[in-house]
């Protein structure tokens, strides 16, 4: 497995970070990010959406809690789970059958469900950087290693 640190100066070249690891997965991955809250994951998935081959808006579904996006090489489930309680309520929304529709999975506020992570998933850390408000410092783990090349 690969590790990947990128340091980003604005919001675009966040969803730059995000755009190049989309374009390396494949269809059943799952993509777990954590970062406090404003520290840049939906501008990744924005992004991560692109390197799928996904056109369109992509925004948080903080009150939706998944949002799908179709269009690209795989479908999109972007999940944010800022408002649930544990993995047991993820399960009771359909996790299961979102794993087995073969699309790539985000899971924004990840460590809410982290019993349900398979040791396979790709891990995405994001936080504010010292260095101005729209520095940040993106530390991706996890990568498969024939996935890797480009990133």
């Amino acid at each position: 497995m690969e590790e990947f640190l990128y340091r980003t100066e604005s919001e675009q070249e966040t969803e730059k970070a995000g755009e190049e690891l989309g374009a390396k997965l494949s269809p059943g991955a799952v993509v777990a990010l954590s970062g406090d809250l404003g520290a840049g994951k939906t501008a990744f998935v924005r992004g991560l959406a692109r390197g799928l081959g996904i056109t369109g808006g992509v925004s948080s579904p903080t009150f939706t809690v998944v949002n799908e996006y179709e269009g690209g090489r795989c479908p999109l489930f972007h999940f944010d789970l800022y408002r649930l309680e544990s993995g047991q309520e993820l399960l009771d929304i359909g996790w299961d059958d979102y794993l087995a529709r073969g699309g790539v999975i985000a899971l924004e506020w990840s460590e809410r469900a982290e019993d349900l992570l398979e040791p396979s998933t790709v891990q995405v850390y994001i936080r504010k950087g010292e260095g101005g408000e729209n520095q940040r410092e993106i530390f991706i783990e996890g990568v498969p290693e024939d996935a890797s090349s480009g990133l």
